[in-house]
């Protein structure tokens, strides 16, 4: 399915090293960086490389792991198929990791010190993820059974689906590390769990396994989601923490004390905080940890005495990583100059050593290892060292909203940008609406190319209105029951900034966004007329449709404060569709058609109404693509008609 032929010459499209101006085939050159992990003595490291494979019958993605260690990095899987989530045996000495190289994915171990891997599982079904037991004996994984009488159906074409029955949820199993004495290992369900088995963490002493379950797989259950722990032995289930709220992310002390996890409020809504919950898995008492400023902490673990928690979450452009003791206030314990932090959960075993993806506006994504007691950052991969042509300048810009509130964004410079000169202007707006711009590599391959748009003379503003993370609860939920006025006005004030600055030009301006950005988007175009191009990316163009139809109608409850015939007007008026007949902005419409996020039909109304209005527009589907672009050909494809349609309608 994936080739390694393109593992010395990822892309065709003419890149060479004399070209001087980003273009969207470098951006598909950058290698992603990620699960970086750290050696148990902290001397090595192991991360994953994912590149583009675009041969002319295959459009894929391959991601192999690579490992530190010496002073060296070397590739350790190879082949056709990827190979992902490396974790170290307690000893160094293994390397396990996950793969469907031989058809289905299984765990497999691989000697550091030489010789081929050995595949420890043969699961038949669909497998999720896998854990190791501190003792090294056992594997945990979530899976869910083969179905041949599913499969059969297929063949058959009897595959007919009744919505919300028979979900395939995932079960909790285990296999035995060393294989028995007939050399099999045969899979053994661990409890009678009968809901979806998501996020697992293994006891200290490996004989106990906190997990997460919810009703079904669907994304709608997600806030319903509950801890629970199983014996292993057993098999005995008991629930830890299953109240209103969503409680995820378990993590036992590494004294068997308590259980970390994050708790949402009892509203379990996904505008309102959360909060790192300990639980004193003796008296079964629970009691909150210190706030953190964003509050939306991402659980990373306990230090070795088990005396804090680490967190990491977004800090307005940046990321920051944040000590919450057992007992005490929060403290920081890192946070880079620049650019944007990735650390990933896992730990050397003194815990001084994390594992971290590490990138910045004019820095490509690389793996490091990072001491969080003395703040040394150490680049352990060479994945992006290739030559690279300039990118433009990026700057953290501030203003103030209508209401006098202060806005942050981002604001890269074109290639060789002179003071006093204006330039064109292109305005990106992010998803969510709880995403975020951040720091990180403007060359990146997404849907949107900011090097690209900047190499070829624009200058490229980026929002972060209210809504989006980064800058407190308040800040996150200002957006309830308002989509489209007071963010609306942070974006636009954000542009009039730029051109008072005398580098865009108000002539010559275009707005394009994904998901939330592409509502935003159909908003923007049908309130004012100064845009001369838009671009709505798998966009939410018609809020009331839009809830009936897409696979996490909850999220739209939550901001809109109720479901359509409880707040009729609100999702009427809301929408970018119900203003079309103000448009005049030519719009391109770009969309999968395995959406489920937001389903393709968001996109058809928009566009069919701009078409019979007799604005100049243009649609394009992509097959099998969902929420956002998984083929690099689809990707390459969708940064370039950016590009393309805004030079032609805005240049």
């Amino acid at each position: 399915m994936r080739s390694l032929f393109l593992l010395a010459c990822v892309v065709t499209f003419g890149w060479s090293q004399t070209d001087s101006l980003w273009t969207p085939e470098h951006s598909l050159r950058v290698k992603k960086v990620g699960s970086v992990v750290p050696s148990p003595d902290g001397a090595a490291a192991v991360w994953t490389e994912t590149r583009a494979i675009t041969e002319a019958d295959k459009s894929e993605y391959l991601t192999h792991i690579f490992l530190y260690r010496h002073g060296k990095a070397t590739q350790l899987t190879r082949g056709e198929k990827s190979a992902e989530s490396p974790q170290f045996s307690g000893d160094g000495k293994w390397l396990f990791f996950s793969s469907a190289r031989e058809g289905k994915k299984n765990v497999y171990r691989l000697p550091l010190d030489g010789g081929e891997a050995e595949r420890l599982t043969d699961w038949k079904g669909a497998m999720g993820a896998y854990q190791l037991s501190p003792d090294g004996k056992w594997i945990a994984f979530t899976g869910a059974e083969e179905d041949k009488d599913e499969e059969k159906a297929r063949k058959e074409k009897r595959d007919l689906k009744v919505i919300d029955e028979k979900n395939r949820n995932q079960s909790l199993w285990l296999v035995a590390v060393e294989a028995a004495n007939d050399g099999k290992r045969t899979p053994k369900k661990v409890g009678n769990i009968a809901t979806h088995v998501g996020d697992f963490r293994w006891s200290p002493d490996s004989r106990r396994i906190a997990f997460e379950q919810r009703p079904t797989p669907e994304f709608n259950d997600g806030r319903k989601a509950d801890l629970a722990e199983v014996d292993v032995e057993s098999g005995v289930v008991k629930a830890l923490a299953a109240g209103k709220a969503t409680e995820t992310s378990p993590y036992y002390s590494p004294d068997g004390r308590y259980l970390a996890f994050v708790k949402s409020d009892e509203k379990a809504s996904r505008i309102t905080g959360n909060r790192v919950t300990l639980l004193d898995l003796t008296t079964q008492a629970e009691r909150p940890l210190a706030v953190t400023p964003d509050e939306t902490p991402n659980l990373l673990g306990w230090s070795p005495d088990s005396k804090r928690v680490l967190v990491t979450e977004a800090k307005r452009t940046r990321t920051a990583v944040y000590g919450l003791p057992v007992d005490g206030p929060l403290a920081t314990v890192y946070e880079p100059e620049k650019g944007v932090l990735q650390l990933e959960d896992r730990f050397s075993a003194d815990g001084a050593w994390a594992g971290a993806v590490y990138s910045s506006a004019a820095e490509p994504p690389e793996a490091y290892l990072v001491n969080l007691k003395t703040g040394k950052r150490t680049q352990v991969s060479q994945a992006n060292t290739f030559p690279k042509p300039a990118v433009g300048e990026t700057k953290v810009i501030t203003w103030k909203s209508k209401d006098g509130g202060a806005v942050e964004g981002l604001l890269t410079l074109p290639n060789g940008y002179e003071s006093g000169k204006r330039y064109p202007l292109a305005l990106l707006i992010h998803g969510g609406p709880a995403g975020i711009f951040s720091e990180a590599f403007v060359g990146m391959p997404g849907v949107q190319s900011v090097a690209g748009f900047a190499a070829k003379g624009y200058a490229v503003l980026r929002v972060n209105p209210r809504g989006s993370v980064g800058y407190g609860l308040r800040f996150k939920a200002a957006n309830f029951k308002d989509w489209g006025g007071g963010d609306y006005d942070d974006i636009m004030t954000g542009v009039d900034h730029v051109i008072a600055q005398g580098i865009a030009d108000p002539e010559h301006m275009a707005v394009m966004g994904w998901s939330y950005g592409g509502y935003m988007t159909s908003w923007v175009i049908s309130q004012t007329p100064r845009f001369k191009a838009a671009i709505v990316g798998a966009g939410i163009t018609n809020v009331w449709s839009m809830w009936g139809t897409n696979d996490i109608p909850s999220v739209l409850d939550d901001y809109f404060d109720g479901s359509p015939w409880e707040q009729f007007e609100l999702y009427a008026k809301r929408s970018g569709l119900y203003h079309a007949r103000n448009v005049k902005t030519p719009t391109l419409f770009l969309h999968g058609e395995q959406d489920l996020r937001v389903p393709i039909g968001q996109a058809y109304e928009y566009y069919h109404a701009l078409k019979q209005l007799g604005v100049t527009t243009r649609m394009v589907a992509y097959p099998r693509m969902p929420h956002g672009p998984n083929e690099p050909k689809f990707a390459l494809d969708i940064m370039q008609r950016h590009l393309d349609w805004v030079e032609k309608y805005a240049r």
